[in-house]
């Protein structure tokens, strides 16, 4: 059951069809971390963040990231009006969100990344927020699906993207790239990643990813 008090509205303009309309999102000041898994994860007591970090047009079915909704240009509105709006059941997400309802978002706003063109890093990272939530429903298959998934995006933006306005360095993604392939059963992948972050000369600046990398590094060798 969910502690109304852990949530509260944000009104939102939407930038495509500029209705505005009102959304969920969690207190931060009220979350209390349970633990937080070595993909990072984190658990909460009550409502988890991640289920309302989309937001979705109930007008137009625009659905993005917040930090992603209101980057949007010319082109972009003419690409959702012609491909999502056009074919949109009006239905909203406004309110307290099943887990079911969270995944339905994410699939909207990865679809309309696809379609806009987003960095592959970042596909990867909507990607891996969907393996979470199928995670915390406890659908391994899926979970198992996106994760495959994210992997891909994630190499394919580590060899071709620039890191520039993502919220990934090179040794996090490195760290991250390793964990998911342990995770998908890649042994001998997940080793070679954990390699190069930790043979990374800036890994020094970072003493709890070189932690988290040697210990990822030992249980993914233990098999």
């Amino acid at each position: 059951m969910t502690d109304i008090g852990l949530l509260y509205d944000k009104k939102v303009t939407c930038p495509i069809c500029t209705i505005k309309f009102i959304t969920k999102k969690v207190r931060s000041s009220k979350l209390k971390l349970i633990k937080r898994d070595e993909d990072f994860l984190s658990h909460y007591e009550g409502e988890n963040p991640l289920k309302y970090s989309i937001f979705v047009c109930p007008n137009c079915g625009y659905a993005a990231p917040e930090n992603r909704f209101d980057k949007v240009g010319k082109r972009e509105k003419e690409i959702v009006y012609k491909e999502i709006t056009s074919k949109w059941n009006k239905r909203d997400y406004g309110g307290v969100r099943t887990i079911d309802e969270a995944i339905e978002s994410y699939k909207l706003a990865i679809y309309i990344g696809q379609l806009l063109g987003y960095k592959k890093i970042e596909l990867g990272s909507l990607c891996l927020n969907l393996a979470w939530l199928y995670r915390i429903k406890g659908n391994g298959d899926e979970e198992l699906r996106f994760l495959k998934i994210t992997k891909d995006l994630y190499e394919a933006g580590y060899y071709n993207e620039s890191l520039m306005d993502t919220n990934m360095d090179e040794l996090r993604l490195g760290y991250l790239i390793g964990e998911i392939s342990r995770r998908i059963g890649e042994r001998e992948e997940s080793l070679k990643w954990f390699n190069s972050v930790l043979s990374n000369p800036g890994i020094n600046s970072n003493p709890m990813l070189e932690n988290m990398a040697r210990e990822q590094w030992r249980t993914a060798r233990e098999g």
